[in-house]
């Protein structure tokens, strides 16, 4: 399978194809962000990463490339809920209508199309017009909103999916109008979800905290089909828990975020089995950006939050309170390991990424597993 990766970013893609298990080989990743290309190039050395603009790109330099897939995030800021929602109006989608553009002139060879972007995406004019070149070149599509939540994963990143196929080839589950907010998996829906259901499963397996989960444990549908695995608890992906070392001590919340923004932070503990949506923004604004963590437990931590409404804001007795509970922010290791990016050495930061780059980069990146579940479920043949 030849994939070209464009807004190939820091590789979520890339380990995404490696993580399906597809025979596949990048044949080329594009991105325009220098500090991304420095951690792709680390991390996939060998590759072909082409630091240009997509929309200086002509359909005849696609064509060269033959790709069989194209994986794509484009730029979500148009689409965000927190951002100004200019949709085509925005720059920063002329690199994707620039894509839309040229679907018509690339060839038959190309046979899948994976895109991702946030939530909102699929109300805008940007995918009605994805939506109808896609229609006009023969490809059969399926969209998606699904949540890493879904799939055993203690973060919140609810994210937009296409899948598109090249007609005669169809999906292995039956396609509907709307969008789904299911993976289309169940237990009689034929073998190559039996298949791709199998591979869920043992990535919950060698992800969850087998002293907390019950083993059969399993959350279904309202049609019994679709098995959603309980989420393992944050300490499963924790570096340091403990409050007096150098790490968590290098990554605890300053001052002035306990005492303007204490109201706003959402605060989890290792055996939390939730965490928000981590953005590029984490670590440098505090309200919607991310959880922050207590190795206190729960109770503790309303009780201080209930006596800390007893103080002037922002006052020295405030503060004090707010520091009982050693709140810290999670580390770019221990999100990339929430976004499921393999250990080390498989994905690393080159040293000189600073930590306010490396949270930007992966509040920009993608969801490994769900991608690699996606791929794998659009890339197996019908079922007969």
């Amino acid at each position: 399978m030849r994939v070209l990766e464009l807004y190939s970013g820091i590789g979520g893609m890339h380990y995404a194809c490696k993580e399906s298990g597809i025979p596949y080989e990048v044949i080329a990743a594009v991105d325009i962000n220098t500090v991304a290309n420095e951690v792709y190039l680390h991390n996939f050395p060998s590759s072909n990463l082409i630091c240009r603009n997509i929309q200086s790109f002509t359909a005849s330099e696609i064509n060269k490339m033959a790709p069989d897939m194209i994986l794509m995030s484009p730029p979500c800021q148009p689409f965000t809920r927190v951002g100004l929602q200019k949709d085509v109006s925005d720059q920063r989608t002329c690199s994707l209508l620039h894509f839309i553009s040229a679907l018509p002139h690339l060839k038959s060879s190309l046979r899948y199309i994976l895109v991702e972007n946030v939530k909102g995406f699929e109300l805008s004019e940007s995918r009605s017009q994805l939506i109808e070149a896609l229609s006009k070149e023969n490809f059969t599509f399926q969209e998606f909103l699904l949540n890493p939540m879904q799939f055993g994963i203690p973060n919140s990143r609810l994210r937009y999916y296409l899948l598109a196929k090249r007609l005669p080839l169809k999906f292995c589950f039956q396609v509907e109008d709307s969008v789904m907010t299911e993976f289309p998996v169940s237990k009689d829906n034929g073998s190559a979800s039996k298949y791709t259901l199998m591979r869920l499963n043992k990535r919950y397996r060698e992800m969850a905290d087998a002293d907390k989960v019950v083993e059969d444990e399993e959350r279904v549908s309202s049609d019994g089909g679709v098995i959603h695995p309980p989420c393992f608890t944050l300490k499963r992906i924790l570096e340091d828990e403990n409050p007096e070392s150098a790490l968590v001590r290098s990554f605890l919340l300053p001052d002035k975020v306990l005492g303007k923004r204490s109201v706003v932070l959402d605060i989890v503990t290792p055996q939390s089995k939730r965490s928000c949506c981590f953005t590029k923004a984490y670590g440098h604004y505090s309200d919607g950006t991310g959880s922050v963590l207590t190795t206190w437990n729960m109770s503790d931590v309303h009780s201080i939050r209930a006596r800390n409404k007893q103080h002037v804001f922002e006052s020295d007795e405030q503060i004090l309170e707010m520091k009982q509970l050693k709140l810290r922010y999670f580390s770019p290791r221990e999100v990339a390991r929430l976004m499921c990016f393999p250990e080390e050495p498989l994905f690393s930061f080159p040293d000189k990424t600073t930590t306010k780059q490396r949270y930007r980069l992966l509040g920009n990146s993608v969801n490994v597993h769900v991608i690699s579940l996606l791929i794998s479920i659009m890339t197996v043949d019908e079922i007969q």
